[in-house]
């Protein structure tokens, strides 16, 4: 995860919880609101992949949030709705500006 100030950090998560970006980052303490808990809702999560990494489709909610979200870009996602998987090893990410 890159953050904000653009300093990189490596995080290490189990992929056997059904944990997502956005909780993984929350439980490092990085700045990421969450404000809805995880459901596709608030776009306080949003972050820009950075790498080649193959992650599912993006849903109609989350296309529906990033419509109305700021500062969004062609790869920008929102980490709640990011699993933790063997899949994902390696993923690089930013953190997308706070409004």
């Amino acid at each position: 995860i890159i953050d904000r100030e653009g300093k990189s950090h490596e995080l290490i998560a189990p992929t056997d919880m059904n944990m997502n970006i956005m909780e993984v980052c929350r439980s490092y303490e990085l700045p990421v609101k969450g404000e809805c808990g995880g459901m596709a809702m608030c776009a306080t999560c949003q972050c820009y992949l950075e790498s080649e990494t193959d992650l599912p489709e993006q849903s109609d909610d989350e296309l529906d949030m990033l419509d109305q979200a700021f500062h969004v870009e062609d790869n920008s996602r929102l980490g709640c709705q990011i699993q933790i998987s063997d899949e994902i090893d390696g993923i690089v990410l930013r953190l997308a500006p706070e409004e």
